[in-house]
């Protein structure tokens, strides 16, 4: 479980209740009831809520949940973990020629690595493949980035609404003030609904629906890599690559601190060590 967001989220809420309770006189809970406001939040929330709505079909909005769960969970794409499935697919491959990959297959989860398997034990054109392969790769990460682009639209909706709530409080403010003295009693109330829509739009934006978009945008990534180690993998294995060779170049799509070494977890510097002792001698 990933509770990075979660995390986040709390201790940006602590640092923000914490600076409006403290002050010079000491720490003063009831300040926290100057920013509740029910008009504030239907207006803010509400407001973002009904454009989202508007903005995106049932079908993306359904995924909301999903969205969420996939947000909470921890890292579910290891490319190390693919790579070493692949190098052991490749020598079975290489044993056992790739018609007995077709078993192999049914053990994969992960449908689309099991799709690349079967295109290649099916003896499709390599071209057909990775064409094939790149195509569902291209519509997976439009989906995605229709998910988090919906999140990214509430975080910009959001400060968007706080200024609406901005304009009926000084609206509502500036009536007050040309009525008699009974109304404009109401000043202070119309100016604090003019003031706290802003604070909720900027926390809603920047606190919850930004690290959700973001964190979307990582998963998605993540994702996005090992699909291409898949298909690099896939192709190789149908042209017979070496293993040792297949994982020397699957490993060239990570990052430099993310591969292991040839070496072993010295990195080489026991061998380098002992070349020299050899030159010594």
């Amino acid at each position: 479980m990933d509770i990075t967001t979660i995390v986040g989220v709390v201790i940006g809420f602590v640092l923000i209740f914490g600076g409006i309770t403290v002050g010079a006189d000491g720490i003063d809970p009831g300040k926290l009831l100057n920013f509740v406001d029910v008009a504030s939040i239907v207006i803010v929330l509400g407001g973002t809520i009904s454009a989202v709505v508007a903005s995106y079909p049932l079908p993306v909005l359904k995924q909301i949940p999903k969205h969420l769960k996939i947000m909470m969970d921890g890292k579910k794409f290891d490319p190390m973990e693919y790579i070493e499935i692949l190098v052991e697919l490749a020598q079975f491959a290489r044993k056992n020629g790739l018609l007995a990959l077709e078993e192999r297959a049914k053990d994969l989860e992960d449908p689309f690595f099991r799709q690349g398997i079967m295109l290649i034990v099916d003896a499709t054109d390599p071209d057909r493949v990775r064409d094939m392969l790149n195509n569902d790769l291209d519509y997976l990460s439009e989906r995605h980035d229709e998910g988090a682009g919906m999140y990214e639209k509430a975080a910009a909706l959001a400060p968007a609404f706080g200024m609406v709530g901005t304009l009926i409080g000084l609206v509502n403010m500036l009536k007050g003030m040309d009525m008699d003295s009974g109304g404009s009693s109401k000043i202070g109330e119309d100016m604090s609904v003019a003031l706290i829509t802003t604070f909720y739009g900027v926390i809603l934006a920047n606190l919850i629906f930004s690290p959700i978009a973001k964190k979307l945008r990582i998963r998605n990534n993540e994702e996005y890599l090992c699909k291409q180690i898949i298909i690099e993998g896939v192709l190789s294995i149908q042209s017979g690559e070496n293993p040792k060779f297949l994982k020397e170049k699957l490993t060239s799509f990570l990052a430099q601190q993310h591969r292991e070494s040839p070496f072993g977890d010295d990195g080489g510097q026991e061998t380098e060590k002992k070349g020299k002792k050899k030159k010594g001698k």
